[in-house]
């Protein structure tokens, strides 16, 4: 059954639910990564296969598969998108989000289910929703141009399939760069035969924030990050004059306005400067952390700042603000709990280009799940999370009021929620010991036997350099920026091994839709990796899921000036 949206405006619309790494060594950086990667074998570029021969979207293997899934009750949701003012705690700011709020209210569905959902674009650009982690039929994953036409202003599409893998996810939009405004809501898969015991859960959701502050916003940061180019999934924002526009306004004092001075921030609620004692993965395998690139006084724009764990730069934008699930640090979220009580965290970096790094004050955590899928329990004192990634803890609490800080990782700021038993509530924080202490990474970690891949040699190898450079902000994938015409072909019934080779000197959160690969030798379950500086890491996949998925970097400047394919099923 194919879904098309209708052009019909629904007002006043409420969420409304009802039952019915970085392993190994890479070669240097350097070279012509275009057209002819001999180092890269066949599978080194798209294929130039006719679209004839690749399984539609809306084809019948698809729908075929979907139907093998098998139809559970329905759960119906409504989901609005819609201009607002939202209060952060330190300000009020103008944005976009679902329901008027921030994050959106988390949509919560139990494995087995059909989530039927509306959604209604009541903003002045096209959208869509994509859903973040989900194995879900490729016809609702939400891309403009290749599983659907985006949404115009006004018009509603309802997005139908089956629920089957338990888990953590969200959803965003797939459109131009408004993931960075106010546009995310948790997605939970509840486990009807959940195995974990615990008392209460907290949903953490992470973000850096800059929309609607100064006259900031998204779209004007990306035009004077890459000189004006259009967005591989913008709308209207490659027109001739918007081009020109945005050309003429990357001065170095534009893009200072754009990106923020680090001096121009507010209050934090953590305090103390950014410091790593956890060498990161790729020094424990015998290689040095890229030192941070050399900057002339005439070409240093602001950036985001630099990391050791992250290998250097550790993203592009200063932003203004970062939250927990809305909330500034000088107005934080409060979670109550009882001394003694076993709480599940579900935490989501929903940011557009900024890792946290994350710990509970006096707490150490047990990762339970790593992107929706369970893990050999380990105890961590920090996790780091790019963006899209998501981690389950479990804490048991003590008596008292603690802080669970959020670090931006390289940035030097940070931002808090507070988990408090007992006490008054304390309205600033000493740095907990806890972010400079033991951090799991997620090479470290082990899938559970329950959904651990099976081990056997691949059927295909697709290669896959991540390629362009800070200055020129010509992020790619083999040297091609992307194009909707893109085919990395697999067929239904291989072991696809992904070898992602980061050429680049900035690390790369590298997300693949659809599907859920193997890290290495067992290793966790995972739709969305940290790849940093020239380093390479191979991931497993069955291929079974037949469609057009995107692959693609998750920080949202880079997938949107170009780093970006698909992977295309053959018929």
């Amino acid at each position: 059954m194919r879904h098309e949206h209708s052009r019909r405006a629904v007002l006043g619309a409420g969420i409304a639910v009802a039952s019915g790494s970085l392993l190994g060594a890479c070669t240097s950086p350097g070279g012509d990564y275009g057209m002819d990667n001999s180092g890269l074998g066949g599978n080194a570029g798209p294929a130039a296969a006719p679209p004839s021969e690749y399984i539609s979207p809306h084809g019948p293997e698809v729908q075929d598969r979907e139907h093998r899934r098998g139809p559970g009750p329905d759960r119906h949701v409504q989901l609005t998108a819609t201009a607002t003012t939202l209060d952060l705690g330190a300000r009020k700011v103008k944005s976009w989000a679902y329901e008027d709020q921030v994050p959106g209210q988390a949509l919560r569905v139990t494995a087995g289910e059909t989530l039927a959902l509306t959604l209604v674009n009541q903003l002045p650009q096209p959208t869509t929703l994509h859903w973040h982690g989900i194995r879900l039929r490729n016809d609702m994953d939400g891309v403009p141009g290749i599983t659907q036409p985006a949404l115009k202003t006004g018009e509603a599409f309802d997005y139908r399939f089956t629920a089957v893998n338990p888990g953590t996810y969200w959803v965003h939009p797939h459109t131009g760069v408004q993931l960075d405004r106010g546009l995310y809501a948790p997605l939970i898969v509840e486990d009807p035969k959940e195995p974990l015991k615990y008392d209460k859960e907290w949903i953490v959701v992470l973000d850096d924030w800059l929309d609607g502050v100064g006259g900031r916003t998204p779209d004007k940061v990306l035009r004077q990050l890459n000189g004006g180019r259009p967005m591989a999934h913008g709308m209207d924002h490659g027109s001739a004059a918007g081009t020109a526009s945005a050309a003429a306004s990357t001065s170095a004092a534009s893009a200072a306005g754009a990106m923020g001075a680090p001096g121009a921030m507010g209050a934090v609620g953590v305090v103390g400067a950014v410091g790593a004692t956890s060498a990161p993965p790729m020094a424990r395998h015998g290689a040095k952390p890229s030192p941070s690139p050399t900057r002339s006084a005439a070409s240093a724009a602001p950036t985001g700042g630099t990391s050791r764990l992250l290998g250097g730069d550790a993203g592009h934008v200063t932003y203004p603000y970062y939250l927990i699930n809305g909330r500034t640090p000088d107005s934080p979220q409060v979670f109550r709990a009882k001394r003694g009580d076993r709480i599940r965290i579900r935490i989501i970096n929903a940011g557009g280009d900024t890792a946290f790094r994350v710990a509970l004050g006096g707490h150490k955590m047990t990762i339970t799940h790593t992107d929706g899928y369970p893990v050999r329990h380990k105890t961590t004192d920090a996790l780091l999370l790019g963006m899209g990634e998501r981690y389950d803890v479990l804490v048991t609490a003590k008596s008292g009021v603690f802080p669970l800080a959020a670090l931006a990782e390289g940035k030097k700021r940070s931002t808090l929620a507070v988990l408090h038993t007992s006490g008054k509530g304390a309205k600033k924080f000493k740095r907990p010991k806890e972010l400079d202490g033991k951090l799991v990474w997620a090479d470290q970690l082990k899938a559970d036997e329950s959904v651990r891949l099976e081990s056997r040699p691949p059927d295909r190898t697709i290669r896959m350099r991540l390629t362009g450079s800070m200055r020129k902000f010509d992020w790619a994938i083999n040297g091609k920026p992307y194009e909707p015409s893109q085919r990395y072909p697999v067929r239904a019934g291989e072991r696809v091994r992904l070898t992602f080779i980061n050429g680049t000197p900035m690390w790369h959160p590298v997300h693949v839709h659809g599907h859920t690969y193997g890290l290495p030798d067992g290793g966790a379950r995972k739709d969305t990796t940290i790849l940093l500086p020239h380093r390479k890491v191979s991931v497993d996949f069955d291929a079974d899921n037949p469609g057009l998925w995107m692959v693609h970097c998750h920080n949202v400047y880079h997938s949107e000036s170009g780093m970006m394919t698909i992977l295309g099923y053959q018929k």
